[in-house]
């Protein structure tokens, strides 16, 4: 099969399905302008999959923005270093249940059933160009360039979502529900130690989310900190592009070995998750991020395969600091000085650090919130996450913040503790994005419902013509 005849498969697959129904929902007529549905905002694989769940639920009065120019939306071919997905292969996720919108049937059709069946993991590139097919073949409405500086309620219940980017014929849209689907990243911020952000001179170190010119490293000596996947990586890529060395620093005795998201992958624990309460929610996301995600064996493999390659366990840093012009970090095994440093710490996620959420974020119920946690599991970084909904919703922590927040959602690391994992890894959208696309379509119905009653009892349009056959009558 060619893509030309999957792409046809698909439209056939869609009508039998009837995804272009009318919309059930009544426009709004604003003075000020157009108003969608809802807007999303993040055009990678989250965004994506809920504008076709919106479709899918007759919601069409929508739009994704986000502000990467086309085909560069997520981290794909920005910042990720991957060679691949660290996701089984065969694990679906955006297709919602449509045989021929799943990464198989894409590389099936290029590369035939044999190719499926040699390929180990989806290689990070081919994820990224299934990503801009599924938004070509399904026609979604997303708009690049356009960058969300600030989100504002207002008194008529709409969000005015400020804006700026390209060609854009206003700097404000209107919508009457918000779904933030961006990314990992896009429920606070990456995170710098302090010891390094404050001490050293941002030319000798960058976050592994940044854009690193790796070609002005060759020949340099690197240090990366972190023990986690991105860490071997960024190290693999590193050498791949010529430094000279390359040594990862580990605070642990040992790799971490165990992957906590294969056991939830088949254990039911991500399409559940919701069925737990506060207390269970809370013991599984702090074993979570006890254990977090170690490198897959291949990105290992390849990393310290390379000669110049050295692993230091047991090595948290004590200190940082610039010295003739280069970075000197010490150890509890000693002293060492680099050319540059890799930052593979993580993010840390909490509405306060989203400059977007400026108006609103203080009325964000957090975990602290809503649950204290027992001494031995309690984490400060747990409980600065959002308390959300099982639908995402953001939730008000006052009675001002439960009507700012009405119609706000978060699809990305934000719903971690909410949520689980369903929206922060491919494990869980395959349940994830069905539910966020019910939940918005819920609220939309349910702020209206007395209007859609008041029709249904009032409805008198007739459908029986009682235009029997004479011999029928009596």
């Amino acid at each position: 099969m060619s893509l030309e005849a999957l792409n046809e498969r698909v439209k056939k697959d869609l009508s039998y399905l009837v995804v272009d129904s009318p919309d059930w929902i009544r426009p709004i007529h604003h003075p000020d302008g157009h108003v969608y549905d809802a807007i999303i905002v993040g055009g990678g694989q989250c965004g994506l999959g809920i504008a076709f769940g919106l479709l899918r639920e007759r919601i069409s009065n929508i739009l994704i923005i986000d502000e990467n120019e086309e085909g560069k939306e997520g981290p794909w071919v920005t910042y990720a270093r991957m060679v691949t997905l660290r996701t089984p292969k065969q694990l679906t996720s955006i297709d919602f249940g449509i045989p021929s919108l799943t990464f198989r049937s894409w590389w099936e059709a290029q590369f035939g059933q044999q190719g499926w069946e040699t390929l180990d993991k989806i290689p990070r590139g081919d994820w990224m160009n299934y990503l801009r097919w599924y938004r070509k073949v399904l026609n979604l409405p997303l708009r690049n360039k356009v960058k969300l500086n600030l989100i504002e309620p207002s008194e008529d219940g709409l969000y005015r979502l400020h804006v700026s980017g390209e060609g854009m014929p206003t700097d404000i849209l209107l919508a009457r529900k918000v779904i933030l689907a961006t990314g990992i990243q896009g429920g606070g911020q990456w995170y710098v130690p302090p010891m390094i952000r404050d001490k050293l001179p941002k030319r000798l170190y960058a976050h592994t989310s940044e854009m690193i010119d790796f070609d002005a490293l060759k020949g340099k000596k690197i240090a990366v900190l972190g023990g986690g996947a991105s860490a071997f990586d960024n190290a693999n890529y590193a050498l791949k592009k010529g430094a000279m060395e390359v040594h990862v620093f580990v605070r642990r005795k040992a790799i971490q070995c165990i992957n906590p998201i294969r056991q939830m992958e088949l254990s039911g624990i991500i399409e559940h998750f919701h069925t737990l309460n506060d207390a269970e929610k809370y013991a599984v996301m702090a074993h979570f991020f006890k254990l977090n995600q170690p490198p897959t064996n291949d990105i290992f493999k390849r990393a310290s395969s390379w000669p110049e390659f050295y692993l230091h366990l047991r090595s948290p840093w004590l200190d940082v600091k610039a010295a003739d012009g280069r970075a000197r970090v010490t150890t509890p095994q000693g002293t060492f000085s680099y050319d540059f440093l890799i930052i593979s710490t993580g993010l840390r996620t909490d509405p306060a650090l989203r400059s977007e959420l400026k108006l609103v974020e203080s009325h964000i119920a957090r975990w602290k919130d809503r649950y204290k946690a027992p001494t031995g599991i309690a984490n400060p970084v747990l409980d600065a996450h959002p308390y959300m909904s099982s639908g995402f919703a953001l939730l008000g922590c006052d009675e001002e913040g439960k009507k700012l927040l009405h119609g706000l959602f978060a699809f990305n690391y934000s719903a971690m503790v909410s949520c689980g994992l369903s929206a922060s890894a491919l494990s869980g959208m395959k349940y994830s994005l069905p539910a966020i696309a019910s939940a918005v379509a819920d609220q939309l119905f349910f702020d209206s419902h007395k209007d859609y009653l008041n029709s249904f009892f009032s409805y008198d349009e007739s459908e029986f013509t009682g235009e029997w056959p004479k011999k029928t009558q009596i």
